[in-house]
C-alpha cells in the first residue's frame, strides 16, 4: 500500500536553520517523484511504523543532510490534498523549525538534491515547492 495515496500519509516538515536567520533549502533533483528542481526544506518525509514524529525528524535530517537537529520547535499541521502524475494524495504534515550546526550540513542524498543553500526568508529561491509557500505564509510568525 501507498502512503498518501491509498490511506493518508503523515509527514515530518522541518524547516532548519543556523539560528542567525539563515535556513537551509534543498534542490529536488529530476530523480524525485515530482516537483523536480524546485527548493522545498530539507529533512522532510514519512513517518515509519513505530517511530515518533520527534525520532523521525532526526532520521530524516540525518539521512537527508547529515545533521543532527536540535531545538525542536513545533510550529503546527497542515492537511496536504495534491495531484501528481494524475494520481491524488492526501498527507498530514507536521510541521517544525529546528536548528542545526552548519558545519554538519552536507548533501547525503545526491540522487534527491543537487543543491543546499542557505538563506534568510527574504532570499528563498524560485521555483519554490508547491508546498512551500503554504507553509511560510502559515508560520511566518514563528520563524
Amino acid at each position: 500500500m501507498k502512503k498518501g495515496v491509498e490511506y493518508i500519509g503523515i509527514a515530518v516538515v522541518p524547516f532548519a536553520h543556523d539560528g542567525n536567520g539563515k535556513y537551509v533549502l534543498g534542490l529536488r533533483t529530476e530523480n524525485c517523484r515530482d516537483e523536480h528542481n524546485r527548493w522545498e526544506p530539507t529533512g522532510g518525509g514519512g513517518l515509519e511504523v513505530g517511530e515518533t514524529m520527534h525520532d523521525a525528524i532526526i532520521r530524516e535530517m540525518r539521512e537527508e543532510i547529515g545533521a543532527t537537529p536540535f531545538n525542536i520547535e513545533y510550529l503546527g499541521v497542515r492537511e496536504v490534498f495534491r495531484e501528481h502524475g494524475g494520481q491524488k494524495t492526501h498527507w498530514i504534515a507536521f510541521d517544525y523549525k529546528v536548528q542545526v550546526d552548519p558545519t554538519e550540513v552536507a548533501i547525503m542524498e545526491p540522487d534527491m538534491c543537487s543543491e543546499l543553500r542557505w538563506c534568510t526568508l527574504s532570499e528563498i529561491p524560485e521555483p519554490m515547492h508547491s508546498q512551500f509557500p503554504t507553509f511560510l505564509e502559515k508560520y511566518k510568525d514563528k520563524l
